[in-house]
């Protein structure tokens, strides 16, 4: 199972991920306060990658192409990015948004940016016994299968949510910094191994 740690060819770390596998960030959500009062008509006019629909939803919804993000920009000041998949582009998003707003004339600032959502994922290339699973973690378990295929699983320490399907594919979500995910998936990655399903 060596070829599992090739994220872009690098060796992968044992020290901090003993399991040999990393988590990929798949999406950031960041918060930003632009410290002033926004026309969204204005903007929505004024800014070509922008759409406002008051009567659906309360603010702007921008998009930039690169880093490919999306934001939610709201009367009060405050923007919502997501998309982006490292803290870094999600800044430089958040940077690249205050500027096209600062451009239409506001004096808008950029105030105590913070990763508000980190959602990783990963494969740990084996089937995995759900109902075993739940059962014996009941107590941070919600398993399902009619309403959602995944287990629901929450952790407490680091506080993180996981969503295990039976293909051995996970999803964590929760993280304000990324070793809370990396954390949650070394954490989660021996129960697995424990429920994982014998191949007929």
């Amino acid at each position: 199972m060596a070829d599992q740690g090739l994220e872009g060819s690098q060796p992968v770390d044992l020290q901090k991920h003993p399991s040999g596998i990393v988590p990929t960030l798949q999406n950031i959500v960041s918060t930003v306060n632009l410290d002033c009062k926004l026309d969204l008509k204005t903007i929505a006019l004024q800014a070509r990658n922008a759409e406002y629909n008051p009567k659906r939803f309360a603010a702007v919804i921008m998009r930039i192409r690169e880093p490919k993000t999306t934001a939610l920009i709201f009367a009060s000041g405050k923007m919502v990015c997501t998309g982006a998949k490292s803290e870094q582009q999600s800044k430089l998003a958040a940077r690249k948004y205050a500027r096209i707003i600062q451009k239409l004339g506001f004096p808008a600032k950029f105030k105590d940016f913070k990763i508000q959502n980190i959602v990783g994922s990963c494969d740990v290339k084996f089937p995995i016994r759900l109902e075993g699973l739940a059962y014996s973690h009941g107590a941070f378990s919600s398993y399902e299968p009619e309403l959602f295929p995944g287990l629901i699983y929450r952790m407490k320490q680091p506080k993180i949510v996981l969503l295990i399907f039976v293909s051995g594919k996970i999803v964590l979500t929760g993280a304000k910094v990324r070793d809370e995910t990396y954390t949650a998936f070394e954490n989660i990655y021996p129960v697995l191994t424990e429920f994982r399903k014998n191949q007929q």
